[in-house]
């Protein structure tokens, strides 16, 4: 498979070639390379998740404010999620682009099943983060040729096998993970040694950041807590060997990581 930009063109053997090259390469190296070869046509995505605050650090001390960065606005989000999207841009001046459900599905499908549909039953759980999350970066990821993530191998078993560089099949793009390696301990000595802005949530006893019906505190304690424990405040009501995914790194339909 190919990303859709022409000349930009990512062959199968060469995404296969760079994840190889780029394993041992540190973040810094691995996003000047995206920038090289992406320019404006890459983006990051921001969820608060303090590891995207380190990509957003990373970022801008290479290429200043002028990159591209966005958030998925589910509607559901805590208060704190967006007041750390205006220190950023008091920090920073990065403006991160906000992007909403779409008004008609939404309104069905809580019209349907309920606001608090998720709580029901697991397919109904997914049916929302589809609605809410992944339909949204369909409609945000089509204008681009890669986009940029937070996420580590460290963080659920579902994204051990995480590649740094891999061909995204769910939204047909190139897929980057330049802390896919990092530690939970790394992430927050990064974050206190450059002073990075992060979400205040932690300080609440978070250990992941989501829709605040679906998260909760955890009050983990430790340098490196287990997957298990890292996401256990999320969707807690649902079977300990579900899936702790909301389908964006995850696909439901082909039960795969993406």
């Amino acid at each position: 498979m190919c990303i859709q930009f022409i000349d930009m063109f990512l062959d199968g053997a060469e995404i296969s070639h760079l994840a190889g090259e780029f394993e041992d390469k540190d973040a810094y190296k691995i996003i000047e390379w995206v920038n090289s070869r992406f320019g404006d046509k890459a983006t990051i995505a921001f969820s608060g998740q303090v590891e995207d605050c380190v990509i957003l650090h990373i970022m801008h001390e290479i290429s200043g404010k002028n990159l591209s960065a966005f958030m998925l606005d589910t509607g559901r989000l805590n208060e704190e999620v967006y007041d750390l999207v205006d220190r950023i841009y008091s920090k920073y001046g990065i403006k991160i682009r906000l992007y909403s459900p779409d008004s008609g599905e939404t309104e069905d499908m809580v019209g349907k099943y309920g606001a608090n549909l998720f709580y029901k039953d697991p397919k109904y759980r997914i049916m929302c983060c589809g609605v809410r999350k992944v339909n949204v970066l369909k409609r945000v990821l089509k204008d681009y040729a890669a986009w940029i993530t937070g996420v580590r191998r460290g963080q659920v078993s579902t994204r051990a096998q995480t590649k740094k560089i891999q061909f995204d099949a769910q939204f047909s793009l190139v897929k980057v993970s330049p802390i896919a390696d990092w530690t939970w301990k790394r992430v927050w000595d990064y974050i206190k040694d450059k002073d990075v802005p992060y979400c205040s949530l932690y300080d609440k006893g978070y250990t992941s950041i989501g829709c605040e019906p679906c998260t909760r505190p955890t009050f983990i304690t430790g340098d490196e807590p287990t997957e298990e424990e890292l996401r256990k405040g999320r969707w807690w009501w649902e079977r300990k060997d579900s899936a702790k995914e909301c389908g964006i790194h995850f696909s439901y339909d082909k039960n795969q990581v993406s």
